[in-house]
This record gives C-alpha cells, structure tokens and sequence, in this order.
C-alpha cells in the first residue's frame, strides 16, 4: 500500500509546552486509521498540522505528496473534517447547510446532489430540519455529510463517537466503513477502545507527544497486553484498552501532566 499521510519527525511547541515531539509515521491509502492517547498527549495537534491550521516548529507533513506548509490549498482540497463539536449555523436546515458547504468548496450541487447526499447519511426525513431539531446522532451524521461534500480523499474524525447512545454511535460506525469502502482514507482520535478495536485497521498511541506503539488492534493486544487476573480472564479477553491503560500508565478520562494540546493550539490560533 502506498502512503496517503506522511508525517516525518513533527515537533508542535506552545511555549513551553511540547505537544508533538518529534512524531513520525506513515498512514496508508485506504486504511482506517486511529490516533489514541490521553488527554494532552498530541492528537489533536497533529490533526491540526494535518490540516494546515497549525505551522509546525520542526518536520514535514505530506498529504497525498503535497507538502501542507507549502501546498496548503492543494491539501484542503483533499480533506473532509469533522470535529468533536461541530458549529452549524442554526438558521439553516440540513439541506441548506449541504448547500452552504458546497458554495465553500466551490462544488457544484444541484438539489437533487443535495438530497442524495443526505439520504446516503440517513438524513432524508430531516431536510428540511435545523440543527437544534435533530438528535445528538443526527446532528453527528449531518456533521459527516459535511465532511465528504466535497468528494475528499482524506476524512479525519476527531471523536466522532463522542456522546453518543450505543445506537448512534454504531450507526456512525457503519458511515465511518461505507466511507472506506468508498476508498477514502479515515483518520479518527478516539478515547473509545471499544470504537478503535471495531474500526480501525491500525492504531498509534501516543504519550508526551511521542509516538509510543503502532500496529493493528490484534497485534496490539497479543503484544502489550498484560496477562488478567484468573477471575477477569474467566470473563473476557484482553482488550485494546488493557493495552492503552498498560503502555500510558493514565487513566482514560485523565489530563495528561504537561497541558491538553487542544486548549494549547486553541489558544495559538486564536
């Protein structure tokens, strides 16, 4: 497989807070891919250099060949984001929004292209709905419809199971595999093992904005997973989250001792 995602020796600095410190790794074209780590530990910065909003202070990012510091409108192109919280303009309904966003990419749609893509999200009964009206994991799907207006190679999700029902959330998994199958590469961050062990075809944790594992979730587990106690293991199997609590040594809801990375680049880039 070739690379889609190249990143080569990242370092992101706020300050003095190093919140990527010299990562390097490869993402493949076509894989569903997961970013995982405790709060604070990088994610969401490296997702931020990804997409050009933040200018690292050392290292290369490359999309699809295409260095992002130097060809940042050619990546954009070839991104769809979705973010744990994404803003609508509540005004607008579903329909209106799909049409806002391709007027932004400057994507021609006609209403019926519209009506299409909301129905390929499940969205048809709610054209004409705003935000405010829909669900917690309808707002979450029209949030994906948004993502791959405009027809992208890359779709990085940042929690995209966040506070979701276990009936919502399983149906944004299976927009999450419909969007593989469409050979779009899929980079997510997750504090959900559960939902990275379903989805993922690899996975990289990352702690102190290192890159401290990397591997598919079986390979994982058969490797770094610590052996349970006979009462537990009578019970379940090792899972991907033994190995995340093994190798980062913080709880899951935890913040991690240096500086959540998200408030870090918010504040930089504000």
């Amino acid at each position: 497989m070739n690379a889609m995602i190249e990143i080569n020796d990242l370092y992101v600095r706020y300050g003095k807070v190093n919140a990527v410190n010299g990562m390097s790794l490869s993402i493949q074209v076509g894989e569903v891919f997961g970013l995982l780590g405790p709060n604070g530990a990088g994610k969401t910065s490296t997702l931020a250099c990804i997409q050009g909003l933040v200018r690292p202070n050392g290292g290369t990012v490359r999309v699809a060949g295409h260095d992002v510091s130097r060809e940042g409108m050619a990546v954009k192109a070839l991104l769809g984001v979705q973010l744990q919280k994404t803003a609508l303009f509540e005004e607008l309904n579903a329909s209106e929004l799909v049409e806002l966003f391709a007027a932004i990419y400057n994507v021609p749609m006609s209403k019926a292209d519209v009506a299409a893509l909301l129905a390929h999200f499940g969205l048809s009964q709610k054209a004409t709905a705003r935000p405010t009206q829909l669900s917690g994991g309808q707002q979450q799907r029209l949030a994906l419809a948004l993502a791959v207006v405009n027809n992208p190679q890359v779709v990085l999700l940042d929690e995209p199971g966040t506070g979701l029902d276990p009936q919502a959330r399983r149906g944004v998994w299976t927009l999450i595999r419909r969007m593989q199958s469409e050979g779009r590469t899929v980079v997510l961050t997750t504090h959900s093992m559960e939902e990275a062990q379903e989805l993922c075809d690899r996975v990289g944790i990352v702690d102190g904005g290192k890159l401290i594992a990397l591997d598919t979730p079986q390979a994982l587990i058969a490797r770094h997973a610590p052996p349970l106690p006979p009462a537990e293991a009578a019970r379940r199997q090792p899972n991907l989250e033994d190995v995340f609590l093994a190798l980062t040594g913080h709880g899951l809801g935890g913040t991690h001792a240096s500086q959540d990375d998200e408030s870090a680049w918010l504040a930089a880039v504000a």
